[in-house]
């Protein structure tokens, strides 16, 4: 294994042995206790199975037959959750197929972050994530489980889902997921029509057309952002049937996989094959798999966040030096749009997660001596499902890609480290993915113009005023100040500023879109200004220098006048705007309580 990996992983053990000695002792007191339904009263029994067939009744009590908890995301407000709507039902038949039980235990809101961009709902997206984990305990907690079925794809769910499941370690889970969309309008050209849009050389008619043809259908978005990468992690972690993450929701091979998901979790139950609650099975090893698996495919900015919290579920204590000393020696072997042209279905198509699963397994960048969902372990994270006959059977990938501009091996990766950086400076802590700004935007010096909001400066580009080389630094943006939404309406302008010849870049301590692009962008800056950061401290002209290869940020103000500054204070109307309409007021204790984005922005610790 290479040596950071080694290394790393040994450090996030030592941080985390008390926590994650606690962790797992309270897993194995819930283990030990007598199954649900001979725990029970008669009275919870008979509530809890009132609604099943008689013969369902009969397995469970009388046969003692393992009975499954689904937990759905589904809705069709989300294209990527639509499909859930017939799952339950194929996983109930196949449950009984296999002499066992299921049921939906509960539904979690699952919120679309594309309805939601640029508007107030998206103040609510990072804290939906500890709401669905509340959820997933919500539903959970009826206690008649000997495992868990997961079922959601996008942005915050899976995470939500994830934290949530590790608070109930005791179970075996396997997350199944429902696949991408097919391709329709390219990623490369929706974002020119975007570009034009905000250019006012388009009309609203144009860009209708354009999102439509690209968001056509069931199943998630096809560009590499937040709920693509999280797909990508959990293959990497070993909790989904190996290969499910990129099937289209509408093949036969999708249901073939569903169905797998039972037979898989079955095999997982105390008293079967391979007992492997998730609490076990999610150690420190897989953890560092997320991780490099997220650094190799220049994934989502935000599981710097969010997989913080995830391993905080189980008791395990990540920071971003972490993912920076691990960047260094992970090759980045992907290119998916905003980090090349290809959307997801041409990355399944060219080897996908298993191309890359076992690459990096092969070159020592990952942990294969793990526990996972699937009884080879790792390695059959590193084949491909397909039918055959009728049978669900996995088939080697072949050794080499079969198209260099989407994958690579690890012996020519795209580039020798992965996709994310840590910055760091007298502005504080704050991360960049590069992976996808071109290599004369790594580095960035220019004058500050402040902002409060995006609309600020949304407003000044449409007046004409940003035509210069200019660092916009937008604060009060974070976790505690209003919910830490995405700035994502913020990249077209930015991205026509830096066509047009001018050096620009964003500084913030707000987050920016999964498919965050080609501006460089230092985000999630901890701490945050509300809290008294030092972004606050930035005052309109300071040069400020973004510097991607040295991994710095900095402001360029004299010592001794920057010791001396007070920093910056919330606007007394801007933070009564962010804290009422649209139910923003259910959610002020979770500002009030969030920790910050390093700390995985986490409202439950």
């Amino acid at each position: 294994m290479k040596q950071a990996l080694v290394e790393v992983t040994q450090r996030i053990r030592a941080r985390s042995a008390a926590t994650r000695s606690a962790y797992l002792s309270r897993v194995d007191a819930l283990i030990d206790r007598p199954r649900g339904a001979d725990r029970m009263g008669c009275a919870n029994v008979a509530h809890a199975f009132a609604a099943l067939p008689g013969s369902d009744k009969l397995r469970i009590v009388a046969e003692r037959a393992p009975n499954i908890g689904i937990v759905t995301a589904y809705n069709d407000m989300l294209s990527a959750h639509q499909p859930y709507e017939t799952f339950p039902a194929l996983l109930r038949d196949e449950a009984r197929r296999l002499g066992a039980t299921a049921q939906v235990a509960g539904g979690v809101p699952a919120m679309c972050d594309g309805v939601t961009q640029g508007l107030p709902g998206m103040e609510l997206s990072l804290f939906s994530r500890d709401t669905i984990a509340m959820s997933t305990a919500i539903a959970l907690t009826h206690d008649v489980f000997d495992a868990a079925l997961l079922l959601g794809v996008c942005d915050k769910i899976v995470p939500g889902l994830l934290i949530g499941a590790l608070h109930f370690g005791h179970l075996p889970c396997v997350f199944v997921p429902a696949g991408p969309m097919a391709s329709g309008l390219s990623n490369t050209a929706k974002s020119k029509v975007r570009e034009q849009y905000a250019q006012g050389q388009v009309g609203r008619d144009e860009l209708l057309k354009a999102e439509s043809e690209a968001y056509h259908g069931a199943g998630t978005c096809t560009f590499y952002g937040t709920a693509n990468s999280n797909q990508m992690l959990l293959e990497a972690m070993g909790l989904h049937v190996p290969g499910a993450a990129f099937v289209h929701p509408h093949a036969e091979l999708r249901d073939a996989l569903t169905r797998a998901s039972v037979g898989h979790v079955l095999a997982m139950v105390r008293g079967g094959q391979r007992f492997t609650p998730i609490g076990r099975l999610v150690d420190e090893r897989v953890i560092v798999n997320a991780m490099v698996a997220l650094l190799a495919t220049g994934g989502s900015t935000n599981h710097l966040i969010h997989w913080v919290a995830v391993a905080r579920a189980a008791g395990i204590l990540i920071d971003w030096t972490d993912f920076s000393d691990l960047s260094r020696s992970t090759p980045l072997l992907a290119r998916v749009y905003p980090n090349g042209s290809a959307d997801v279905n041409q990355f399944q198509a060219a080897g996908g997660p298993g191309f890359v699963i076992r690459e990096l397994l092969d070159a020592g960048a990952m942990h294969a001596d793990v526990a996972t969902v699937s009884a080879g372990g790792m390695a059959d994270y590193g084949r491909v499902p397909e039918q055959i006959g009728g049978r669900l059977q996995w088939s080697a990938l072949p050794a080499a890609s079969v198209d260099e501009s989407v994958v690579r091996g690890a012996a020519a990766p795209f580039s020798e480290e992965g996709g994310l950086k840590l910055l760091t400076g007298n502005l504080g802590r704050a991360v960049i993915k590069v992976s996808a700004v071109p290599a004369n935007c790594h580095v960035i010096e220019a004058p500050a113009l402040l902002f409060d909001t995006q609309e600020q400066l949304l407003a000044a580009f449409k007046g004409g005023k940003l035509e210069r080389d200019f660092v916009a630094v937008v604060r009060f943006q974070g976790p505690a100040a209003c919910g830490m939404p995405e700035l994502h309406k913020l990249t077209p302008p930015l991205s026509v500023l830096q066509g047009r010849g001018y050096k620009v870049a964003l500084v913030t301590d707000g987050r920016m879109s999964g498919a965050s692009g080609k501006v460089p962008a230092a985000i999630h800056v901890s701490p945050e200004v509300l809290s008294g950061g030092p972004l606050g401290k930035v005052r309109d002209g300071d040069v400020v220098r973004l510097d991607a290869v040295a991994g710095t940020l900095d402001a360029l103000v004299d010592p001794a006048e920057w010791e001396g500054r007070e920093s910056a204070v919330l606007p007394a109307a801007q933070a009564h705007a962010t804290a009422h309409g649209l139910g923003r007021e259910l959610f002020a204790g979770m500002r009030r309580n969030v920790t910050s984005a390093e700390e995985g922005a986490c409202t439950w610790l």
